[in-house]
């Protein structure tokens, strides 16, 4: 597999005319990458890579799994994530943004990255765009393009990536709405989540396993535990996490009035292999502790 250490070499390899920094470039206009058809291309970059794609044929891997190739679609990809691409040809309105790592140093976008967590996302959370968003991001990249087109100059990379921090934003701000639309479409992510809980208690599997992880129940759900995550917080403003553990407590108050069994077997029951993490965890949540509880 090729690894790309700078955007001149993705360049070179892509056929694209050369960059006008070594370490930030825009592409557009483009209908094919410049790979040998034949065969499909994997490579991996240091650079993140912020895209509009619309693939008019081929197919896309982000992660060696097929991209979502919708129309109108945003693709975020950071370094060393696995691309591939075979036969691909893209409508003249799709764009590349190729930001390498050192181009970030001492800015601000730095840290803000990080806080951009659907770059952890998986390719069936793709962000799907409106036409009126769509328009607004276009609009942004023509901005972006057009300074980094002129003479580079001091100001040139603080305008350049203040522009792509507020695409970013936007970015953000898309999926949350998108969060709120699939939820009206394929029914709200905390009912799934629900259920997928209610079947790894009731087959039995939290006494075998233990707790779950947000790992597997995402895993369950078919989306990337970020995706999770965000799409819960989003929904009921509480993280897998604390969904999980609301789950265990509901489950931990019944069996505490219910069974003829001490704090520890209960514990052990709902895959805690600790009774005082869980006793902690249940005092927290509840004020008082599970002893407590059983004997009030």
């Amino acid at each position: 597999m090729d690894h790309y250490l700078t955007p001149l070499a993705l360049h070179t390899a892509c056929g694209w005319d050369l960059p006008e920094n070594p370490l930030f470039s825009v592409v557009s206009g483009i209908t094919n990458c410049g790979y040998r058809e034949e065969a499909p291309k994997a490579f991996t970059t240091d650079c993140y890579i912020i895209s509009l794609k619309k693939v008019t044929s081929g197919t896309l891997l982000y992660g060696r799994r097929p991209y979502d190739h919708t129309s109108g679609s945003m693709l975020f990809v950071k370094p060393r994530q696995v691309l591939e691409s075979q036969s691909i040809h893209f409508d003249e309105q799709s764009f590349f943004i190729i930001v390498h790592e050192d181009y970030l140093l001492g800015h601000d976008l730095h840290r803000r990255l990080g806080e951009h967590r659907y770059f952890d996302y998986e390719v069936n959370e793709a962000l799907h765009l409106s036409p009126r968003e769509e328009a607004l991001i276009l609009g942004l990249y023509a901005t972006i393009q057009g300074e980094y087109s002129t003479n580079q100059d001091q100001y040139s990379r603080e305008l350049i990536l203040g522009h792509l921090a507020s695409m970013l934003t936007y970015a953000q701000r898309f999926y949350v709405r998108q969060f709120r639309n699939r939820a009206l479409v394929e029914g709200k992510t905390i009912t799934r989540f629900h259920h997928a809980l209610a079947a790894y208690y009731q087959q039995g599997t939290l006494q075998k396993e233990g707790l779950p992880s947000v790992n597997f129940l995402a895993q369950r759900l078919d989306v990337s535990p970020r995706y999770l995550s965000d799409s819960l917080k989003s929904e009921t403003g509480k993280t897998a996490m604390e969904h999980l553990h609301l789950f265990l407590i509901s489950e931990a108050k019944h069996l505490l009035k219910t069974a003829d069994k001490g704090v520890a077997e209960i514990a052990y029951m709902l895959g805690f292999e600790d009774a005082s993490y869980f006793s902690r965890l249940f005092k927290k949540q509840v004020g008082i502790t599970p002893l407590e509880f059983k004997t009030n």
